[in-house]
């Protein structure tokens, strides 16, 4: 199916991610890898900086370069919490809420960060849609609870006394 046409009468149409200096970056990125299916996981690494979020139209494009079928590349978005199914802030947020952050608060710094960022919910965007909160099970830094993550950058001992600091930066 050639989803670069769109869709239903109406919609716009899917504009392809891998063109011009994409395709030219998904071309040395296969010539690292022994098959196009090892290069799964930094391909849709690809489309989610690019796009931000890994859609339904996205993943078919996926799996057309990487010769594989649309349902194997929808399996391992779903399995891996990594890859955004929907669109999220500009500011994504991971929150570890296992049980040694639990223990040290973590609930009352998702709490805070909620209400700091204007987020509904958790897994909502703010309406400015700059931030996206959830909770996660483990960051690994179990010694310097509640971690936290924004995008790629990592934030230990994080407090609800020290959330708005840290927002702050992320403008």
């Amino acid at each position: 199916m050639d989803h670069s046409s769109g869709g239903a009468i109406g919609e716009t149409p899917y504009p392809p991610v891998f063109v011009g200096a994409m395709k030219e970056e998904l071309d040395a990125l296969l010539g690292r890898y022994p098959t196009k299916m090892a290069a799964l996981l930094p391909t849709l690494w690809m489309v989610q900086r690019e796009r931000g979020w890994v859609s339904e139209e996205a993943m078919v494009e996926v799996s057309q370069e990487l010769e594989l079928t649309p349902a194997y590349v929808k399996g391992v978005v779903t399995f891996y919490t990594m890859y955004h199914q929907h669109p999220v802030g500009r500011y994504f947020i991971q929150v570890c809420t296992t049980s040694p952050c639990g223990a040290c608060g973590a609930e009352k710094v998702v709490e805070t960060l909620l209400e700091e960022t204007g987020c509904a919910d958790l897994g909502a965007t703010s309406p400015d849609g700059r931030f996206t909160v959830i909770e996660v099970e483990c960051l690994g830094a179990c010694g310097f609870a509640t971690p936290i993550m924004v995008n790629d950058e990592f934030i230990e001992s994080v407090t609800p006394e020290k959330v708005s600091q840290i927002l702050s930066q992320f403008k």
